[in-house]
């Protein structure tokens, strides 16, 4: 038997551990050949070696959760409890376990995260990219469709589909100077690239990530850098579409070479191009409406994965939005 103590300084921890331990008890109720003791903020877990890996690995990934949503989400936790994802002490799947959500799981990233599709739109993402070489992905902030897409390009990647990963975005001022920002183009766009940098560190080991970009097996860059070129055997992002004109959106589509996947996200609601300008993400999703090869997914405020506030807040702007036409 091993003892491990988890530490939860940096965390809310009655809100972490649920009302009356909710959560934990879940962890709890999942693993019974062990002991799992929560005091102040801390989770002590007794238990085969094996065991109590399995166990820290549970609760880094809640951890992951909850710093990125704010709150831990009752489904979420048991779909990473569920017998698909813990395996028995001699490392082999439980007699009884089925196959039943394997499908929905995209990868399996760092500290034991698991990245899967979690709502109905989300799940029509993956099988639309499966289908099709070219995919639009509309939908408001907090409804995964950047995390979903970046998982199904490092998927593709882990899975020797494609031979590179690119990752680009227009750079338009969101209400913000990047002039006063010090370097080139890509050095002044970095900072809003921010949320993908996240994304893949949650799924691909750091020393390995560090490699991809060192040889440019991911590539993240400007939606400028991608003027005249062609891009083969790649699985190609562009994301915040919604601030690309329409000549930008068109030279970026053109770009697709051979055996290549490309996914356009964008949120309609947040186009900060100057009033004059027509979003090239709305031009170019009903253009090509219907052609076969090309899926439109449209997500909405049930998707939305952040906080559960995010939803109220979409919910009463769209009511003050619906006032004012």
């Amino acid at each position: 038997m091993v003892e491990k103590i988890i530490s939860l300084e940096d965390l809310p921890v009655a809100e972490f551990m649920g009302v009356h331990n909710k959560n934990i008890n879940e962890v709890i109720t999942a693993f019974p050949k062990s002991k799992i003791i929560s005091r102040g903020n801390e989770i002590k877990i007794i238990g085969s070696m094996l065991e109590v890996q399995r166990i820290s690995d549970v609760i880094d990934t809640l951890q992951i959760y909850f710093h990125r949503y704010g709150y831990l989400d009752e489904k979420y936790i048991r779909s990473i409890l569920s017998p698909e994802e813990i395996a028995t002490q001699d490392g082999t799947a439980p007699a009884d376990a089925t196959a039943a959500g394997d499908d929905d799981v995209i990868l399996h990233g760092n500290k034991g995260i698991i990245i899967k599709a979690r709502t109905l739109n989300q799940q029509k993402i993956v099988k639309g990219i499966r289908e099709n070489d070219l995919m639009f992905v509309i939908g408001p902030a907090g409804t995964g469709k950047t995390y979903i897409s970046v998982a199904l390009a490092v998927k593709a990647l882990k899975n020797k589909e494609v031979k590179k990963i690119i990752i680009t975005r227009p750079a338009v001022e969101a209400g913000e100077s990047l002039g006063f920002l010090p370097g080139d183009l890509k050095e002044k766009i970095d900072p809003y690239l921010r949320p993908i940098y996240d994304a893949l560190e949650d799924m691909i080991p750091a020393e390995k990530l560090k490699y991809y970009y060192e040889n440019n097996v991911i590539e993240i860059a400007p939606l400028a850098y991608m003027r005249g070129r062609t891009l083969h055997g790649a699985f190609i992002l562009l994301d915040e579409a919604q601030n690309t004109t329409a000549m930008q959106i068109k030279m970026f589509l053109t770009r697709m070479g051979n055996n290549c996947k490309m996914v356009v996200t964008g949120d309609r609601s947040q186009i900060d191009l100057p009033r004059n300008q027509k979003s090239g993400l709305v031009e170019a999703t009903t253009i090509l409406k219907n052609i076969p090869g090309i899926a439109q997914i449209e997500l909405d405020k049930k998707d939305v994965m952040r906080h559960k506030l995010v939803e109220r807040i979409l919910e009463a702007y769209e009511k003050e939005q619906l006032k004012n036409e």
